[in-house]
């Protein structure tokens, strides 16, 4: 990870702090507590996974547009690990907690069945993706992947009894997707020119619409129970 000037935070450690309020409220949600604790009703789970497997594969398209305006090898490389998470990785494991939840893969909503929080957030980060530069997406694709590693990394103390709560907690609690989000990161702050303002409030913009949809999006599923 590059350095930030002296004086002058990392451009990641900068956004975050900017959207403190909304991060707190994502990571904080009461739906991530009732998944702490284990008392989340099933059906509700089952029902966010039926949107977020959705919500993935659009994701993993913008990583591959962002992807695709990797300056350098070494973005490169970043950003098709980044890649292949969400596709060989997460995108399984959703499908495999919605079979667990007793959801049907063959049954997922079509795009006109998408809920409108899903639709929008997936929206901003395929047009900041496509539109934007390496960082742009950078900044918009963050939070999903940079905050379901700090929620899930508290709870790793101690991880609920219902089996389907402790493994969703541990695919995202362990030293592996820790690692992968430093580098994340770290390819931002490396990017992003610390003393282009300019720049600076553009990625501050889209970094805190991303933030404040992760908070919608468990609102959204929280509101379907």
């Amino acid at each position: 990870m590059s350095s930030a000037p002296a004086g002058r935070p990392a451009v990641s450690a900068a956004l975050r702090a900017a959207g403190r309020d909304a991060w707190a409220a994502a990571v904080s949600h009461p739906m991530v507590r009732a998944i702490a604790a284990g008392t989340l009703p099933h059906p509700t789970f089952r029902r966010y996974f039926e949107q977020n497997v959705r919500y993935l594969e659009d994701y993993a398209r913008a990583i591959a547009l962002a992807t695709a305006k990797a300056p350098d090898p070494g973005a490169l490389d970043v950003l098709s690990r980044f890649l292949r998470q969400i596709v060989a990785t997460e995108i399984p494991a959703n499908l495999a907690f919605l079979a667990r939840l007793g959801g049907d893969a063959g049954r997922l909503p079509g795009l006109a069945e998408l809920h409108p929080v899903t639709y929008a957030y997936t929206r901003h980060l395929l047009h900041v993706c496509a539109s934007g530069s390496c960082a742009d997406g950078l900044a918009a694709l963050l939070p999903c992947q940079w905050s379901y590693g700090e929620i899930a990394q508290p709870l790793m103390a101690a991880v609920p009894d219902d089996p389907v709560y402790a493994d969703w907690i541990r695919m995202f609690g362990n030293a592996e997707y820790d690692a992968l989000v430093a580098e994340t990161t770290g390819l931002l702050d490396r990017l992003a020119g610390p003393a282009d303002a300019g720049q600076r409030a553009r990625l501050s913009a889209v970094f805190s619409i991303s933030i404040r949809y992760e908070g919608d999006f468990w609102d959204m599923a929280l509101a379907a129970a």
